[in-house]
């Protein structure tokens, strides 16, 4: 297997490819995961000269036949962020190789003792406050027809389509916590509907289920014919 090193918008030096080789140890991280398919590094910049103490990103993506993990950090330069980020994929790393060696016999946990069971849950980044609220808080936002676009532009939309298969409650609350976002997007395996769960204050937790409603579909849907005028 080898390290993807891919710049967005930014040419990325070999001397920091060869660093990330270095810093990402394959065989340590093996010896965590024996399946990892694939580890991807994104180096990105941030050109605003207000967020100049954290104009540099780093995503580290680790896929395996387990659950993806994901851990991203901003610095004032690539190395600093890639450190954060070695640090942060670590330690997830280490939650799941544990999690895996103790399921055995293991009953279930509710979402209410995730926290219990998951130390840091509520931790939103190393000073406790949200990443993304600071960004906005730094950046001037203005308005262009119902969007709102921060700094100066362009608008830039990212779209990500991704496979997953039906899992539980419990489950969706696990690999939220693997990636480290603030909420996951998850088929339910009882409704088979698309559900979102997410963090709220402290260690509390919020669903979001989406069911189709028949009868908006069938009032919505056109008669046979309709479409060739009248």
């Amino acid at each position: 297997m080898d390290i993807v090193v891919k710049g967005r918008k930014t040419e990325v030096p070999e001397r920091f490819r060869k660093h990330v080789a270095e810093k990402l140890n394959l065989e340590k991280i093996q010896k965590l995961d024996g399946k990892v398919i694939s580890l991807d590094v994104e180096v990105s910049k941030e050109p605003n000269p207000r967020q100049a103490d954290r104009s540099d990103r780093v995503e580290i993506t680790l896929r395996s036949r387990g659950p993806v993990i994901r851990a991203e950090a901003a610095a004032s330069d690539a190395y600093a962020a890639l450190d954060l980020a070695a640090e942060k994929l670590d330690a997830r790393l280490r939650k799941q190789h544990d999690k895996r060696f103790s399921r055995r016999g293991a009953r279930r946990i509710s979402a209410a003792e995730v926290p219990d069971h998951v130390p840091g849950a509520a931790t939103l980044n190393g000073t406790g406050a949200g990443s993304a609220q600071e960004d906005l808080d730094a950046v001037p936002t203005k308005k262009i027809g119902s969007l709102e676009v921060q700094g100066d532009g362009p608008l830039v939309v990212r779209e990500k389509t991704h496979v997953a298969a039906p899992m539980t409650l419990n489950q969706a609350l696990y690999e939220m916590e693997l990636v480290g976002h603030d909420f996951y997007l998850f088929v339910d395996s009882e409704t088979k509907e698309p559900s979102v769960v997410y963090r709220r204050h402290a260690y509390d937790y919020g669903v979001i289920h989406l069911s189709t409603d028949t009868m908006v579909t069938q009032t919505q849907a056109p008669e046979a014919g309709g479409t060739l005028g009248g």
